[in-house]
């Protein structure tokens, strides 16, 4: 591991010149920037203090944490299809059954529908792209037009079908994750 690199990136988020760092710490500017560009390894001792004026510790320092993917595009999502329903599912943020929401895009053809959904914890939202759409919600139904949304507490079976002659195309988020 290059500890410069993280001991700079920690000094900048700081907003701490190399010499404010080397005074608060009692030491050089010059030992700094040794230690920044990984010429010199300052000592244990030297290293907490550093790491106690930039606000961390030697176990957070060394920690090797996964910077959390934000961005997701096209060869990250993935598809599947019901021929028989006439519809399709894109998952829009991969492994998104892991986090507290999972957003799809779901893609109805003509006359098509998707699968009814039994009752379950959590929430559903939904926001029509193109065309429209039928939200059934146990015993009654909804029609939901393109710029339009629809939210619900997922209390009841419910499914969306397209009674149109046109495709339709809604991003659909329900948390918890039940795709």
């Amino acid at each position: 591991m290059q500890i410069g690199e993280k001991i700079r990136k920690l000094r900048t988020e700081k907003q701490l010149t190399q010499e404010e760092l080397a005074n608060r710490c009692e030491l050089s500017k010059g030992f700094i920037s040794q230690v920044e560009h990984d010429l010199t390894s300052p000592s244990i001792a030297t290293l907490m203090d550093m790491l106690e004026i930039l606000g961390t510790n030697l176990t957070e320092f060394f920690s090797e944490v996964e910077e959390e993917r934000v961005t997701f595009g096209y060869e990250d999502m993935f598809e599947t299809e019901d021929d028989n329903l006439k519809y399709k599912l894109m998952w829009l943020v991969p492994n998104a059954q892991k986090n507290a929401m999972e957003p799809i895009m779901v893609t109805l053809e003509a006359e098509g529908r998707y699968v009814d959904e039994a009752p379950h914890e959590g929430e559903e939202f939904g926001f029509v792209l193109l065309g429209s759409i039928l939200l059934h919600l146990g015993n009654r139904q909804y029609k939901v037009k393109k710029g339009e949304s629809f939210y619900f507490k997922a209390k009841e079976s419910h499914y969306i079908s397209n009674p149109c002659k046109t495709q339709a195309k809604i991003i659909w988020i329900s948390t918890p994750p039940s795709f």
